[in-house]
């Protein structure tokens, strides 16, 4: 089988095809060529090609429907424009439509093979990285049935034997005895609930969420989030106050599971805030986005383990750890927001409090 890198070339110009076949001759890529848009992108279809050259004038299909109708075929076939009419306005088009880069006529030789270079090395990064995403959700998939199969279910088993045994041996057993089953009954009981967070983490499908899409609105979302973690804070003595636009317009997105985002990191700010502390939320509109800001006046976080916060299963050492955390919630709340197309950052300083800050797009209207 040929592994050579596959290039096409997509010109009208007979001169063109020849000089660049020339230019890539010597045995290191196999090179064909087309004299308009129809064969070159019957081309694309047979060979499947690594790197495309499209010439923007031709007779018959033009080159920017050339370049589009290649993207929309296969997004990692690198398409580069080459012209002797570029212009700003050519070129801006031609990314628009998937073009990687532009080389305007005439061009040397040594032009050619650079960017040619240039190309096909972009081609192996996208590969590398669709290979690297795929490894990932298998090791994600492979990881969510091992904690299911070979961890919940003989810790299930344990749990309900030790419920029936707790039952038998009602009347019989000690107090001290007794105490040491219901702490036996609390620790399996902590370990199956924080497997079920490890299966929610896995769980997390951004296309499966973006499935279910409708217009939310933001203000009733975050009111519903403080709702669930009023009894918290009320345990805590923290308080919550909110500057909230309620004809703040609506987003796209899936209430439920952009609900639980948001319970997770006020649940968090609550969590590491000092009794009697403030937690601060806001809404504004930024340009076509709703910048959703949530700030405590917490511990805060070391300089050192602010840039993991958002990495999964990350759980801080600040020293100052104020109640238990697995470093589930916000690995979660990060994958429920990207999957809103949204950021999530955050800001903080130890014995200061800190900040997250959400932005997720407005709805498009029409």
């Amino acid at each position: 089988m040929d592994k050579r890198p596959r290039i096409i070339i997509i010109d009208d110009e007979e001169v063109v095809l020849d000089s660049c076949t020339m230019i890539l001759g010597g045995g290191d890529y196999s090179v064909s060529t087309a004299s308009n848009g129809t064969l070159g992108l019957q081309l694309v279809q047979e060979i499947q090609p690594d790197l495309v050259f499209v010439d923007l004038k031709m007779p018959g299909i033009p080159g920017i429907e050339v370049l589009e109708k290649i993207t929309e075929s296969n997004p990692t076939i690198v398409s580069i424009v080459i012209t002797g009419y570029a212009t700003v306005n050519s070129a801006v088009e031609a990314m628009k439509k998937g073009a990687y880069d532009f080389l305007p006529k005439p061009f040397t030789p040594e032009e050619f093979r650079l960017i040619t270079k240039r190309g096909l090395e972009r081609r192996k990064l996208m590969l590398e990285t669709i290979a690297l995403r795929k490894e990932k959700e298998m090791l994600r998939e492979n990881f969510a049935a091992i904690i299911s199969h070979e961890l919940k279910s003989p810790l299930g088993a344990i749990q309900q034997n030790i419920y029936a045994l707790s039952t038998e041996l009602s009347g019989v057993t000690n107090e001290n005895q007794e105490a040491r089953i219901e702490r036996m009954k609390s620790r399996i009981d902590d370990l199956i609930k924080l497997i079920n967070s490890w299966l929610r983490v896995m769980s997390v499908d951004i296309t499966k969420i973006s499935e279910n899409f409708s217009p939310i609105s933001i203000s009733s979302v975050i009111t519903k989030a403080i709702e669930i973690n009023e009894p918290q804070s009320i345990r805590k003595d923290v308080q919550i106050v909110t500057s909230i636009d309620e004809s703040m317009e609506l987003i796209e997105g899936e209430e439920v599971s952009f609900q639980e985002a948001l319970v997770n990191i006020i649940g968090n700010a609550i969590k590491y805030s000092y009794p009697g502390g403030k937690i601060t939320i806001k809404t504004q509109a930024v340009d076509k986005n709703i910048l959703i800001t949530i700030s405590d006046t917490g511990v805060g976080i070391t300089k050192e383990e602010l840039p993991y916060v958002l990495v999964d299963f990350f759980r801080g050492k600040s020293g100052q750890e104020i109640e238990d955390s697995h470093g589930i919630g916000l690995t979660i709340s990060r994958r429920i927001i990207e999957a809103h197309k949204g950021t999530i950052s955050v800001e903080s300083k130890q014995g200061e409090g800190t900040t997250f800050y959400i932005n997720v797009p407005i709805k498009q209207k029409g």
